[in-house]
């Protein structure tokens, strides 16, 4: 397997595999996003291939966003966001909870894998738990594969 090395802010390489799966995440502002941010300042390890879009509250993403991500080439999408009844906005993770359900249907009927997609409530004080849902979260989406509709990737 052919690898490239990266250089880290604090001057430290590290492998990543270009066949290796590209994970888009969708996290909320006031948990999700706070988690990670705790995961990232207690320096906990996972996996470097995801990719971290900052919403307002999950129940502001479009599901259109969700299907364009594996158009472009993504193999997964992770949905995180403030646990049921804690949300900034009332009824924003209600929201999405819904919407899921919809969307994984949506994708199966696509032929899209349901392990490329996933939902969970991380609270901005959950770094490890954030840490612990990427880490297994990648590897489920490797074991499913690169995506069908990925370009092929090349050495």
């Amino acid at each position: 397997m052919d690898e490239t090395l990266e250089k880290t802010e604090g001057g430290e390489k590290r492998g990543s595999a270009p066949e290796d799966v590209k994970i888009l995440a969708f996290l909320c502002n006031w948990c999700s996003y706070a988690g990670a941010d705790l995961a990232g300042v207690s320096r906990l390890q996972y996996p470097p291939n995801v990719v971290d879009i900052r919403v307002m509250c999950t129940g502001t993403i479009s599901p259109y966003y969700v299907l364009k991500a594996f158009q472009e080439g993504i193999d997964g999408v992770l949905i995180a966001g403030c646990h049921i009844g804690d949300c900034h906005y009332d009824k924003g993770n209600y929201m999405t909870a819904k919407r899921f359900r919809v969307l994984k249907d949506i994708l199966a009927a696509a032929g899209i894998d349901p392990r490329r997609i996933r939902l969970e409530w991380v609270s901005a004080a959950e770094g490890a738990k954030f840490q612990d849902v990427i880490t297994s979260f990648t590897e489920q989406v490797r074991a499913a594969g690169p995506s069908p509709l990925a370009p092929k990737r090349g050495k």
